[in-house]
């Protein structure tokens, strides 16, 4: 997973970058030093009959100082630091425009650092505080990286992988035609060909042990579930091979013959084809058969 966390963090750096620029009219006003609130409670007081704020006016330069030396920390990769220090920009002033970016940033220095669960915990608060913020998408799109990170071998369990299946098709599906949609779209296939192997592994295991039907069920949730996977051409196989060790030659000749028709080069089909055959038949697909239904009533081969 080293390729696809590297992949991802500079997704994820990318879209930080992009956070920034596209704030400046509003929050990362005076974010450089130029404060905004303090100009215009300036300009105010020209022509106002009430005299200005000033306290206010030097809290918004105080914030402003504060998130400009995280954001120099962050720009200087002194991630802890600029870390502890978008915090206190949130815990000092909770009601400011600048807590609401910090504590975004937050949220993606936590993934930099490989802290997940911090990084999941600051995105839901933003999500939480802020349903409705322009960067809400991104902030889901981290929840969904952290567990994509996180997702392991085939042999081990695979609830970070659902959780992440999950984040990234609620991504995909509440912010399209975005930068981090289409790459969580592109994580859903690999996410979703993880738990087929999973599926895969597990259904080996029983064939191993000659438990046939509970290998067979397996097998049978990837093709009906996992159907469009790099896994599917084997569990069509293993399909095959099960059936014919039970002696329901019907279904082993459907699957072998789904297997030929929707993957006619696989290698997967060649043996498949070998075993229907030692019993002098041929693959040929039942209409009934729930295999052929899963694939569109595959026609007879």
């Amino acid at each position: 997973m080293k390729v696809t966390r590297r992949i991802s963090q500079g997704i994820a750096a990318a879209l930080v970058a992009v956070l920034l620029s596209g704030c400046a009219t509003k929050l990362m006003d005076g974010i450089w030093g130029d404060d905004s609130s303090a100009t215009s409670a300036a300009a105010a007081s020209s022509t106002a009959a009430v005299a200005p704020d000033m306290a206010a006016a030097q809290e918004d330069a105080a914030v402003a100082k504060l998130y400009n030396e995280a954001l120099a920390d962050l720009n200087g990769n002194s991630l802890r630091s600029a870390l502890k220090q978008f915090g206190e920009v949130e815990r000092q002033y909770p009601y400011s425009s600048y807590a609401t970016q910090a504590l975004l940033m937050q949220a993606y220095i936590s993934y930099k650092l490989g802290k997940w669960d911090d990084s999941v915990n600051a995105a839901n608060r933003y999500i939480t505080l802020h349903p409705g913020g322009k960067d809400v998408g991104y902030a889901y799109y981290l929840v969904a990286v952290c567990n994509y990170d996180q997702i392991g071998n085939t042999r081990h369990d695979q609830s970070s992988t659902k959780r992440a299946l999950d984040a990234l098709q609620e991504v995909a599906q509440r912010f399209p035609d975005t930068s981090y949609a289409a790459d969580a779209a592109t994580k859903v296939l690999v996410a979703r060909d993880h738990l087929a192997g999973k599926e895969m592994e597990v259904g080996r295991y029983y064939y191993r042990q000659g438990a046939y039907l509970a290998g067979i069920n397996r097998f049978k949730t990837v093709v009906t579930d996992y159907r469009n996977t790099s896994q599917t051409p084997e569990a069509l196989y293993r399909l095959t091979e099960g059936y014919m060790a039970l002696g329901v030659v019907s279904e082993a000749q459907t699957a072998a013959a789904v297997l030929g028709t929707n993957y006619p080069q696989s290698q997967w089909y060649k043996d498949a084809y070998q075993l229907v055959s030692t019993d002098g038949q041929v693959p040929e697909a039942s209409k009934e058969s729930w295999i052929t239904k899963a694939f569109d009533a595959v026609n007879p081969l």
